[in-house]
């Protein structure tokens, strides 16, 4: 991954969460973060 597309994709992360921050109170950041939890349990329980 080159430094220039690196550089757009923390742009775009940023973006989307100050959106959603800002449109939402957060609640969509909320919901993956209780997801990828979700996700670590479900494949800790794999290992």
């Amino acid at each position: 991954m080159t430094d220039r597309v690196a550089l757009y994709l923390a742009l775009v992360l940023a973006a989307a969460i100050g959106a959603d921050l800002l449109l939402n109170q957060g609640e969509y950041l909320l919901f993956m973060a209780r997801k990828f939890v979700y996700l670590v349990d479900w494949v800790q329980f794999w290992r």
